[in-house]
């Protein structure tokens, strides 16, 4: 049973937004009877959760089995011998965990799950962009629902989607859906000296498309030694002012690695707020952004889906797309690890 004191010791170096997030005792007090019952009832249930990196603190460090990127969160699930898998993150997110775990009820507790950057293309928008362009072959994020990655052929993450594109045999290439991303793709590709002809959907993520190199420049002037580090969903303006770029793990292993002290890491806050609690000794500096969808997710919708999950909770993917889905999912993993996982 975790206290108040326990928890209030593991947050106090949170401080994003003001007072919105920050945990004194009180506060913590109000929350540990959740996390309490959280903790108790998912044994009961034989139930996992899974946590990405941009939810509340008090969901990562009170409640959560596993944490991290969606990637990296529904492989843990695969390894694991539950039977409910409650994913505290968006609903394409429960979707790639369900489409690698068929026979776990995946459940999302999140009020809005939606996602600005998912929810811009679908499966009928990519059948579409196949008739126009057939020769192309089709690169999805991950950052997809699962009916956009059954109509593609092979999917991404940030981690690897340059040394995946590079590696495709095919010179002609439709990435989608972020254009930023893809902007991006398109400068490594051009420093490697990789001639494809990428072409790029106009999706993009309401969160990184915010930042701009202008406040890079303003906080290097206050902040000498600032080490910035960037998510690829940012513009290729403030990649090249960065210091670092890579995905949300890649960006946690660099800052515990990295020698300097001060830090404008710009991606969601929670994110922020897992490096202040981790590293208490660095010094973030700056604003983040607020994912709505992410911070949607609650402890008392969690204790809430565990309890009596309804119909809009479920993760239901039809078989067939499920299948086609995960064949473009498995055609990632031969390109990065050599081995397919099956768990069909």
């Amino acid at each position: 049973m975790m206290t108040a004191e326990e928890l209030q010791a593991k947050l106090q170096n949170v401080k994003i937004n003001g007072a919105a997030c920050s945990y004194t005792l009180e506060k913590c007090e109000r929350l540990v009877p959740l996390i309490n019952s959280i903790n108790e009832i998912k044994k009961i249930r034989n139930a996992v959760i899974l946590a990405h990196s941009y939810v509340a603190p008090e969901i990562v460090y009170g409640v959560a089995d596993f944490t991290g990127d969606s990637y990296g969160l529904s492989k843990d699930a695969m390894g694991t011998t539950a039977d409910t898998i409650v994913f505290a993150a968006v609903r394409f997110m429960g979707e790639t965990a369900k489409i690698l775990n068929p026979g776990k009820e995946v459940l999302i507790p999140g009020r809005d799950s939606g996602c600005s950057l998912a929810d811009v293309v679908t499966g009928a928008d990519v059948r579409a962009l196949r008739e126009k362009f057939p020769d192309y072959t089709y690169v999805c994020y991950i950052n997809t629902t699962a009916e956009v990655k059954a109509e593609c052929d092979v999917c991404v993450t940030s981690s690897n989607v340059y040394d995946i594109v590079q590696a495709i045999p095919n010179d002609r290439i439709y990435f989608l859906p972020d254009k930023l991303m893809g902007r991006n793709l398109q400068d490594e590709m051009a420093r490697r000296g990789v001639a494809k002809d990428i072409k790029l959907y106009e999706g993009t993520c309401y969160v990184h498309e915010q930042y701009d190199p202008e406040m890079i420049r303003f906080m290097r002037v206050k902040f000498p030694r600032l080490e910035v580090v960037t998510h690829p969903e940012c513009s290729p303006e403030v990649v090249r002012a960065s210091d670092y770029v890579g995905s949300t793990s890649q960006m946690i292993k660099h800052v515990s690695q990295s020698k300097e002290k001060d830090f404008l890491v710009l991606t969601e806050c929670g994110l922020v707020s897992r490096l202040q609690t981790e590293h208490p000794g660095k010094n973030f500096v700056g604003a983040c952004t607020m994912c709505k969808y992410m911070k949607s997710n609650s402890l008392e919708d969690i204790l809430r889906v565990l309890i009596k999950p309804g119909p809009q909770d479920r993760v239901v993917i039809e078989e067939p797309v499920r299948k086609r889905a995960l064949a473009c999912i498995e055609a990632m993993f031969r390109y990065t690890e050599g081995a397919v996982p099956r768990n069909a």
